[in-house]
């Protein structure tokens, strides 16, 4: 990349913003920018087929209120609201000794937030973004050359087209060519932890129940899913283990695989077996040290990565998402480009303290229950303990939990 834009270029092609990835956070960038008058590109090398395929990614998503608002306000709830799974508690528990928290809300606070398949998001999000003539995208195809610059951003695509805006985002995910371009150092360690994730079926109904089961290896999550058309019950796994160990659980077959899962469940839903394929993928943290620079913002996993202890990594990107558009709007109604520095300080400034705060508090948790020991357990037991007796305590986790603490763009106000 270089910093070549010395005159104005072309206003062939030219929109407020060239966004780079199309997936989740950056097709709502996108979509969230539309409905507030602000146009795009979004370029993605992938094909929407491939994503959206049956069996393509059997992973799933919680959504929070805050996001959930976002949705509904740029138009998506009627097409997501059939498909998400309301979580209407949270039991949390050290391996299912006693002492758990149980985190459920007042019947008229709503849920905690719904479970998506990431291939129904992913639909609703590309059907939205087929109907929206304010952006423009860009499929199996990649940016071969990046010029940023005073008079805003030029980008050359794989297949010889040319591309302007004001403002380039890299929403491309962890490995972010553009964020590692532009020389943004990266705060980052390995856990030696792979997650791995698959779809379940279960004999008893969850009651829209999500729980958390911690164990020394790491913590093994089941995340309630809406029942399948044959009326079957679902739940989404996500099962931490050490790195050590993690080749000969990818080397077992699906028998033994869902027999060990079965173990660690201890029959809280019954008998279980597979409804997706698995998936499995190191776990790593990383945070960027600065998310803007000239005419250019990272958002999403670009800019943070963390632990899905808590379920928080899509929602810290849809935070992104939401102040990104509510700092650029607010400036384009006093006359100033996307690409403004002043605009993107702000942002910067805006979203620092949020992410900071979220990957330390996650960091913290997976290293407090990554403690071996009968010592730990009870420490950490008396403590979930008198959590589950401080109602102000488990208000501010369910805040937490909902993405509504904090200064909230508006787009994630109810």
């Amino acid at each position: 990349m270089s910093d070549s834009i010395q005159t104005e270029p072309s206003p062939a092609d030219r929109r407020d913003l060239i966004i780079l990835g199309g997936g989740l956070v950056g097709m709502t960038l996108a979509l969230a920018a539309a409905k507030a008058g602000i146009t795009s590109h979004v370029i993605d090398r992938a094909d929407p087929a491939d994503l959206v395929a049956e069996g393509a990614d059997g992973r799933a998503s919680a959504i929070s209120t805050a996001s959930w608002n976002l949705f509904t306000n740029i138009g998506l709830a009627d097409r997501l609201a059939p498909l998400g799974c309301p979580i209407a508690s949270i039991a949390v528990t050290d391996g299912m000794k006693p002492g758990r928290i149980d985190f459920t809300p007042k019947p008229d606070e709503g849920s905690l937030g719904r479970m998506f398949a990431n291939r129904d998001l992913r639909m609703a999000l590309f059907d939205a973004a087929r109907d929206e003539p304010a952006i423009d995208w860009h499929v199996r195809t990649e940016a071969v050359r990046k010029d940023r610059g005073p008079y805003g951003v030029e980008v050359e695509l794989s297949d010889g087209r040319v591309i302007a805006g004001s403002l380039l985002v890299a929403a491309e995910g962890r490995q972010s060519p553009t964020r590692d371009e532009a020389g943004f150092a990266l705060a980052k360690w390995e856990y030696r932890h792979r997650a791995f994730v698959a779809g379940l079926f279960h004999d008893m109904p969850h009651d829209n129940t999500a729980w958390e089961i911690f164990y020394p290896a790491g913590p093994f999550a089941l995340l309630p899913l809406l029942d399948d058309a044959q009326g079957r019950h679902r739940s989404a796994l996500v099962w931490t283990v050490a790195e050590k160990d993690a080749a000969g659980i990818a080397a077992m077959p699906d028998a033994m695989f869902v027999n060990e899962v079965a173990a660690r469940m201890h029959g809280v839903l019954g008998a279980v077996s597979l409804s997706a394929p698995r998936m499995s993928y190191p776990l790593r943290f990383h945070h960027a040290g600065r998310v803007v620079g000239e005419r250019l913002a990272v958002i999403g996993d670009a800019a943070h990565g963390m632990h899905p202890i808590a379920g928080q990594g899509l929602n810290l990107g849809l935070r992104d998402v939401g102040a990104l558009v509510e700092v650029i709007s607010e400036g384009m109604r006093l006359g100033l480009e996307p690409g403004d520095a002043q605009l993107l300080a702000r942002y910067e400034t805006w979203r620092a303290l949020d992410t900071s705060m979220v990957m330390a508090v996650t960091d913290g948790l997976t290293r407090l229950f990554g403690i071996p020991g009968r010592a730990a357990s009870a420490v950490r037991r008396l403590g979930m303990g008198a959590v589950q007796r401080a109602p102000m305590l488990k208000r501010f986790f369910m805040d937490e939990a909902r993405g509504v603490s904090g200064k909230l763009p508006e787009l994630m106000q109810g």
